[in-house]
């Protein structure tokens, strides 16, 4: 995400003609795009965004009990 963020400022500011960037190749400019993609292309196939979604899930999932257990009066069960 922040290599998408610094394409977009770097793109603003060669197409707006403001700062340093003016004279620096458009290589340079479009490269965190290309950077972007390549490291998505990583997450998805090492299975990063896979597991942060199953942990995300699974938090849900803990809250959710340890919200029925309380409301039927239980308490929390410890988790490792």
């Amino acid at each position: 995400m922040y290599f998408l963020g610094l394409g977009l400022v770097l793109l603003a500011m060669k197409w707006l003609e403001l700062g340093p960037v003016v004279g620096w190749s458009w290589w340079i400019v479009l490269a965190p795009f290309a950077l972007a993609v390549a490291w998505w292309a990583w997450a998805d196939s090492s299975g990063l965004t896979k597991r942060r979604e199953m942990d995300k899930m699974d938090k849900r999932k803990a809250d959710r009990i340890d919200k029925q257990r309380e409301a039927l009066g239980l308490g929390t069960k410890k988790r490792r």
